[in-house]
């Protein structure tokens, strides 16, 4: 019985982890891993990994890449309400990564095909959920936007709590804040970094109380995160900012990190958790995944 529905993206990693500045038009060392990746994947895998039982809506295309990323999220315990498009290519990211530090190139792929249809499908095949996580990836590109308004829409209306990941700043940009803002309208959580959170207020403060204090106006909860410096959530009806420090751990590569951070903070919020142990339990599975090279949780 699927208790989270997360929707979004599906794609492969590749991982270049670099210990030295890139030579621009020359050659840098680098070890290279290919891997399973995408925002809602990476999500899906690390809530899995809590134990938490856990339904993904996505599209992934007819190839080799997306047998491969459908049978480890398979094996990892994720339900699959995945689509396969004949017509579009698995998506895939190159990661360049350095420490706290990572640039991605992204292809997008069979991800910009997500549907309404297939929304509504698996939210008629899990009637016993009761929280839908959307990765904000869905809504930053056109073709996957109608469905992804259509999924917080549709889990609001069947009584669902929904959380939308900010997912990246330089696209939040090209959009606009002040759009994304008013597409998550009223979602019970919002995950964001402090770049995230700038883009989307247009704004160059970098207090993260006053930037969650700010998103909070728009959602129930507004989670800011500070990487190694920790998160800050601020809750609607509490005149206090909870501040959590962050865990302890020797980032490798932090691909993914954002994503295991909301993974971990829902499963203990929708347990029942306060806030403060909800970022505490954010912020050690986000430690877990910036110790090691790829985006989902380790088999060791």
């Amino acid at each position: 019985m699927s208790k989270i529905i997360v929707v979004g993206d599906i794609v492969t990693d590749i991982v270049a982890v670099v210990e030295q500045p890139v030579a621009p038009a020359s050659d840098t060392p680098a070890s290279i891993l290919s891997t399973g990746g995408g925002a809602g994947a990476n999500t899906a895998a690390w809530l899995a990994a809590a134990g938490i039982d856990v339904t993904l809506c996505g599209v992934v295309g007819d190839d080799d890449a997306g047998d491969i990323r459908l049978a480890e999220l398979e094996v990892r315990g994720v339900r699959l309400a995945v689509r396969r498009d004949p017509d579009a290519v698995t998506g895939s990211v190159v990661v360049l990564a350095s420490g706290d530090d990572r640039t991605m190139l992204t292809d997008r792929g069979a991800n910009l095909r997500l549907s309404p249809d297939d929304i509504d499908a698996t939210l008629a095949g899990a009637p016993e959920a009761i929280h839908l996580h959307l990765s904000g990836y869905a809504l930053l590109d056109d073709g996957s936007r109608t469905a992804a308004l259509h999924a917080l829409t549709a889990a609001a209306e069947r009584g669902l709590t929904t959380s939308v990941d900010a997912a990246s700043a330089a696209p939040l940009r090209a959009v606009g804040g002040g759009k994304f803002l008013e597409w998550v309208r009223a979602t019970d959580a919002l995950f964001v970094n402090v770049d995230e959170a700038q883009a989307l207020l247009d704004t160059e403060e970098r207090d993260p109380s006053v930037l969650a204090r700010n998103l909070a106006r728009w959602c129930g909860i507004a989670v800011v995160k500070l990487g190694s410096g920790g998160a800050a959530s601020y809750i609607v009806g509490s005149s206090d900012v909870l501040t959590v420090e962050a865990a302890k751990a020797v980032a490798v590569d932090a691909t993914g990190a954002g994503d295991a951070f909301a993974a971990g903070y829902l499963a203990a919020w929708l347990a029942g958790a306060d806030g403060r142990e909800a970022l505490s339990v954010g912020a050690e599975m986000g430690a877990l995944a910036v110790g090691a090279v790829g985006a989902r949780p380790s088999d060791s």
